[in-house]
């Protein structure tokens, strides 16, 4: 029963991942993880002996401690690649701000100023 949700439920996600990307609304980077993570689930599901062979391999006593330390490193390298794409948006939101003050200052500095009574009177005042 529960092989049979794990591969519903990863039929699911492939399903909403190529929705969203159909829709623009998920950029191909980060589809990517995520088709890997449906795919993965929809393997495990079909082959469910195949994390018992893995978890013996590698020495995990129960299969379900593998799937949590699998589930714990993919949530830690979403954070992880999540954090460099903000520090990358920060750096160029900071990089935009101060282009956009140079070309204000330049701005302003093209532009005359009513500086009240400085200036030539025009000559359809009189």
């Amino acid at each position: 029963m529960i092989n049979i949700a794990a591969f519903v439920l990863s039929l699911a996600i492939v399903g909403v991942v190529f929705e969203m990307l159909r829709r623009k609304k998920l950029r191909e980077k980060y589809a990517a993880l995520w088709l890997i993570v449906g795919v993965g689930t929809l393997v495990l599901a079909a082959f469910p002996r195949l994390l018992t062979i893995v978890a013996e391999t590698v020495g995990v006593q129960l299969p379900s401690n593998l799937l949590f330390i699998i589930s714990i490193l993919l949530l830690l390298g979403v954070c992880l690649h999540l954090s460099w794409e903000i520090s990358v948006v920060e750096d160029e939101t900071r990089t935009l701000a101060e282009e956009v003050a140079i070309l204000r200052t330049m701005v302003e500095e093209l532009t005359p100023q009513d500086s009240g009574g400085d200036a030539p009177a025009s000559p359809t005042s009189k």
